[in-house]
């Protein structure tokens, strides 16, 4: 049997339906997994047909009784957890608003410790589960107009380092994703000047895919990952060397 064969198990993946999120969902799939996305569908979207093949659930990962519904509900224990789900409200420190703050806290950082906490239970039934956390390069460098942002990745980071830390003796390893700039559609729909400075920063001559970043998150919580946990794997060209 593939170490990358995820026959039987269920997964979760936060922020699912596009981008990053997406290509993770689906590579999962592709594995063998049975994939839930959890998200919160765009105003006036077909939410039964974005997700398909997998099972969509309408659900803020923001709101602590929300997740353990969802999670509860779910039809067997997710062994596999994607948190991936997040928002920017870029501004300077000087202009930033309370909401822009504490939107993206909530969001990024809260509700990957409302995700985990949820799932964990099952997976201890379970005897082991995966959990990656897709951070940013720029939880590690800072960035210009993201404090939130930032300070929300380097929180992610920490709580990668101590969920492995106390989830390990239960056999779950906990890891993370770093992600530089990658060329999903958002990327592609921002002027070239920016493209163009996260490449010059890059020590490759191309950017990720988002597909790249599904390739990493499959190897952190397939057989060929067993004993790796605490870690952050940076796919970005080299942008953070």
């Amino acid at each position: 049997m593939s170490a990358y064969d995820l026959t039987g198990q269920a997964a979760i993946v936060t922020g699912g339906l596009r981008g990053i999120g997406r290509a993770i969902a689906d590579r999962l799939a592709e594995a063998g997994a049975d994939v839930h996305v959890f998200d919160l569908a765009p105003e006036g979207s077909d939410v039964a047909a974005a997700p398909a093949p997998h099972t969509f659930h309408r659900v803020d990962v923001s709101d602590s009784d929300a997740v353990g519904r969802a999670v509860a509900a779910l039809p067997s224990p997710a062994t596999v957890l994607v948190n991936n789900a997040g928002i920017t409200r870029d501004r300077s420190l000087a202009k930033m608003s309370d909401d822009e703050w504490n939107a993206v806290l909530a969001v990024n950082l809260t509700g990957a410790f409302n995700m985990i906490r949820a799932t964990v239970p099952g997976m201890v039934a379970e005897k082991g589960g995966r959990i990656v956390n897709i951070t940013s390069i720029n939880g590690v460098r800072g960035k210009f107009g993201q404090a939130n942002y930032t300070a929300a990745k380097a929180g992610l980071i920490g709580l990668t380092k101590t969920a492995a830390r106390e989830l390990g003796p239960k056999g779950i390893t906990v890891n993370a994703v770093a992600p530089g700039m990658v060329m999903t559609d958002m990327a592609l729909a921002l002027p070239a000047a920016f493209r163009e400075r996260a490449l010059s920063e890059a020590v490759l001559d191309h950017l990720p895919e988002s597909s790249d970043i599904a390739e990493a998150v499959l190897f952190l919580v397939s057989d060929s990952a067993r004993c790796i946990t605490g870690q952050v794997l940076n796919v970005d060209s080299g942008q953070l060397i």
